[in-house]
């Protein structure tokens, strides 16, 4: 499915990532990956990608800060000539962001939510564009969804919100440039970030009773697929969208009879 293709991953930091599936399953498609870390947290990252099928090189990327984008670019030309494909899987909200206390929120805390991990979309896209062009590459994001306010997301919920909207933007501008961007909405799984977010275990109660095909928060796989097949020239046609990967659950207004609930798995 990307059999030659050369494949860009953000937000890899352990195992457990969704990103670090997104990677592995990238790898048994044929393609040629390069992962981003930063900080402390990028020896995490390159001991994560010592382990994928094709131990994969590890480049420093803090998507808020323009030299590192550019360094990036620079890379990937460098390397590769172009690029295929893009996976942006980076999101961050200031602790007293979340947790409930929306009406306490500071500014200052609201706009790192939204530069961090809304904004960043538009940043690491037009960092990349002029490669993605040279490909006609495709931008895939992950998101959860911002139709709805959930308990305690708060400001994060709310830069989710703003990236399905900058999402929608970038596939306005970039499409007649050949280059596609989507999003998935994933259902709740357990990562290193989930355990930041409060009422995490919540919200994994309320998927496994509701979604329909049950939801397994220890399985990043389906998910994982999704994202290969957007970066696929199978999605050759899909701009601009949201996929749902999320056992169902966004379609049902109340846990329906007889859900179904799977055993837990271990994180991929």
């Amino acid at each position: 499915m990307l059999e030659g293709k050369h494949v860009l991953i953000t937000g890899v930091v352990t195992r457990d990532s969704i990103a670090y599936g997104v990677a592995e399953r990238a790898q048994r498609a044929g393609a040629e990956v390069l992962l981003t870390g930063f900080g402390r947290a990028r020896r995490l990252t390159e001991r994560a990608a010592r382990t994928l099928p094709e131990p994969a090189d590890v480049l420093e990327l803090d998507v808020d800060a323009p030299a590192d984008l550019e360094a990036v670019a620079a890379e990937v030309d460098d390397r590769w000539g172009g690029l295929d494909g893009v996976l942006h899987a980076i999101a961050f909200a200031p602790p007293d962001a979340l947790g409930g206390a929306f009406l306490d929120t500071p500014p200052d805390s609201a706009e790192r939510a939204f530069r961090t991990s809304a904004y960043s979309l538009k940043a690491l896209t037009g960092a990349l564009l002029p490669a993605l062009e040279r490909r006609r590459g495709a931008v895939a994001g992950l998101d959860f969804d911002a139709t709805v306010a959930w308990p305690a997301y708060d400001w994060m919920g709310v830069a989710k919100a703003a990236l399905e909207s900058v999402s929608r933007y970038l596939a306005r501008d970039l499409g007649p440039r050949g280059v596609r961007v989507n999003l998935i909405s994933a259902g709740p799984i357990e990562t290193l970030a989930a355990g930041g977010i409060p009422g995490f275990d919540r919200l994994a109660g309320a998927w496994r009773e509701q979604a329909p095909l049950g939801w397994d928060t220890g399985d990043p796989g389906p998910v994982a697929d999704a994202a290969c097949f957007l970066l696929s020239e199978l999605a050759r046609g899909i701009s601009g969208e949201i996929v749902h990967v999320d056992g169902g659950f966004h379609a049902m207004g109340t846990a329906p009879a007889g859900a179904a609930v799977p055993a837990q798995a271990g994180a991929a």
